[in-house]
């Protein structure tokens, strides 16, 4: 009869020796050895150890080969790379990985997503494959299908996501703030936010509101794109502007100052906040638009000709 302490040192040694077999088979190869142990016999004293999973027994045997001369293989290698990749993933989607290393799909959903969007934030839409978005996610290419049948699927989920966040973000400015040039320059500030922040999802919407991107492509995309527009649709028009003032053409000029803010900004200077500012101030005139025409008391909103 083994005594526990040997059965233990039998069963890390598997963990060890043996790091990508399941808890089943290292206990039918120690039964084989004539030890007495259970698949969740195995189980138990890997959780105990901290070498439940493959990616932890990995990352405990990369550990003790550092220093030795030894190195994982190369499928070893890559997959820690892969859950290395899952793993950051999922803390930037503020999701936690399940002890198992495995993610429900709500979660593994939004796991690909935010891969994906970091390459055509990186790449473009046309440089970038459903091979490319497995190998960042730490996905085979057909558990990437599973979820999204086709890329445009992928990509188009991407935009939507994005406009999903940010319209929320500038509705809720619409709600919460009463003076409408205070209001628009706030959701300028949230748009250039997006556009420069560390989220690639934002960054998608924030770059792409004028992205030319093939036919069919485009359509699938012109929903969210023209539910957004409405929104600063509005917000033009609830500004106090001269009648000369072009009103369809005063707000594409500042969203396309606002899309291209991505290839002018700088950090450790002006923050989102203040270059909203002074775009705002640039659009109002130095004094202000009300100031230009301070005796004309009968300046009403003129109509925006789009509509």
């Amino acid at each position: 009869m083994r005594s526990r302490s040997s059965v233990e040192a039998a069963v890390l040694r598997q963990a060890r020796e043996h790091p990508q077999r399941g808890q089943g088979k290292a206990a039918e190869e120690l039964q084989r050895l004539g030890y007495t142990i259970s698949t969740s016999g195995v189980r138990y004293l890997w959780r105990k150890h901290g070498l439940e999973t493959t990616y932890q027994r990995l990352k405990a045997l990369e550990q003790e080969m550092a220093g030795t001369g030894r190195e994982l293989t190369a499928g070893q290698k890559a997959l820690l790379r892969r859950g290395d990749v899952t793993r950051k993933l999922a803390r930037a989607s503020g999701q936690r990985a399940a002890a198992s290393g495995s993610l429900a799909p709500d979660e593994r959903r939004r796991q690909i997503l935010l891969g994906a969007a970091e390459l055509f934030v990186k790449h473009g839409y046309s440089g970038t494959s459903i091979r490319d978005i497995a190998a960042r996610t730490g996905l085979l290419p057909g558990s990437v299908y599973h979820y999204f049948p086709a890329k445009e699927d992928l990509f188009t989920e991407v935009h939507r996501e994005g406009f999903r966040q940010l319209i929320a973000r500038v509705e809720d400015i619409a709600r919460s703030e009463a003076d409408p040039w205070r209001r628009i320059e706030l959701a300028c500030a949230a748009h250039i936010e997006a556009a420069v922040g560390d989220n690639s999802i934002q960054q998608i919407t924030g770059t792409g509101l004028f992205s030319i991107h093939e036919e069919q492509l485009q359509r699938r995309l012109k929903a969210d794109r023209k539910h957004y527009e409405q929104i600063f649709r509005q917000l033009v028009a609830d500004l106090t502007l001269p009648r000369a003032i072009d009103r369809s053409l005063f707000r594409l000029v500042l969203l396309g100052a606002l899309n291209w803010a991505h290839v002018w900004y700088r950090k450790g200077k002006k923050n989102p906040g203040e270059i909203a500012r002074s775009i705002i101030r640039m659009f109002r005139g130095d004094s202000g638009a009300v100031a230009l025409h301070p005796q004309r008391k009968s300046i009403q909103p003129a109509r925006d000709p789009s509509k």
